[in-house]
């Protein structure tokens, strides 16, 4: 594995999450694999979750870990293609992922959507030139149209909490009171489409994913009719692809509660989490043994640790 950008770089999914399952009963088993090796973790935004879990995975691993949080405590970067540089930023992508890629055997980067540029954001201009220019392997820890270590850990808990074959599993949209981007919610219908469940996307109409990610999964558009007989459920908010960035609504309807669980099959709830309590998900279900976001933030160290081995492993 060169890459960690998607689940297309992923030969096998049910074997990679069944590789972090076994790590997490065992995170210390190949801990010399990354020895005298350093992970560096380039931050473009804020991230709690993911940046705690990829340093303790890498540290499972034996590996040293670097975190620079671009433009506060490194300089500003530029992207542009032939630019003259009078403006607020100090050094060129070119040199300064070259540079990196002198101090780090990977790099993990973590960067957003900007949701005023459709064709920009989902050309993956930051990660792309990352790529091409650092010359190391790189792992995304959230990108401007995916999010695929959160997917990775979303169906491991699928799969740790499981009580039936092929279950059902809905994508929810939930109010917010701000845009966020698709990367979560098109990276999670892209990894369920390679798992072995049913599933739902449900939304107000204008919210329609890519059909990229999205592909030929059902959407309804009325969220109690997905949510029947559902056994793992996912709210999560996006802004508008079609009107790219566009909050079309904010109907608190759409919030899920305890009493809308009750036409699923005692659904367990996930979300990537930070979550807004009671827009996106009200306290009756976050504080309830149907919310299962704890356990699934824990997941997320085996599901980077599984990532990160196996980089190791192919590239050293």
């Amino acid at each position: 594995m060169r890459q960690f950008l998607s689940v297309a770089d992923v030969s096998d999914v049910s074997s990679i999450v069944q590789e972090a399952l076994a790590l997490k009963h065992a995170p210390h088993t190949h801990d010399k694999l990354g020895n005298h090796k350093t992970l560096g973790l380039l931050f473009f935004n804020a991230s709690l979750r993911t940046r705690v879990s990829t340093q303790k995975a890498a540290q499972n691993l034996g590996m040293n870990v670097i975190v620079v949080n671009v433009g506060t405590e490194s300089w500003k970067l530029e992207f542009g293609e032939g630019v003259v540089m009078e403006g607020d930023t100090v050094e060129h992508i070119k040199e300064g992922a070259a540079v990196l890629g002198q101090y780090c055997d990977i790099l993990g980067v973590r960067a957003f959507a900007g949701l005023t540029d459709r064709e920009m954001d989902y050309s993956e201009n930051i990660m792309c030139k990352i790529i091409r220019y650092a010359g190391v392997p790189v792992l995304s820890l959230e990108s401007a149209t995916r999010h695929p270590l959160q997917s990775l850990t979303d169906l491991m808990t699928i799969t740790e909490l499981c009580q039936k074959p092929r279950p059902k599993v809905v994508l929810t949209w939930a109010p917010h009171p701000k845009a966020l981007p698709q990367a979560v919610p098109n990276s999670f219908a892209e990894w369920m489409r390679c798992a072995d469940v049913e599933f739902v996307i449900t939304h107000p109409e204008g919210y329609e994913l890519a059909t990229e990610f999205a592909g030929d999964v059902p959407v309804l558009y009325n969220q109690d009719e997905a949510l029947t007989g559902a056994d793992f459920v996912y709210p999560k908010n996006w802004s508008s692809y079609r009107n790219y960035g566009a909050v079309l609504s904010q109907n608190r309807n759409w919030t899920l509660t305890a009493a809308k669980l009750l036409q699923t099959n005692a659904a367990k709830v996930l979300h990537c989490l930070p979550t807004r309590r009671n827009v996106e998900i009200a306290d009756d279900v976050l504080d309830s043994p149907s919310s299962v976001v704890i356990q699934e933030a824990g997941n997320r160290v085996y599901a980077a640790q599984a990532v990160l081995k196996r980089m190791l492993e192919t590239n050293f």
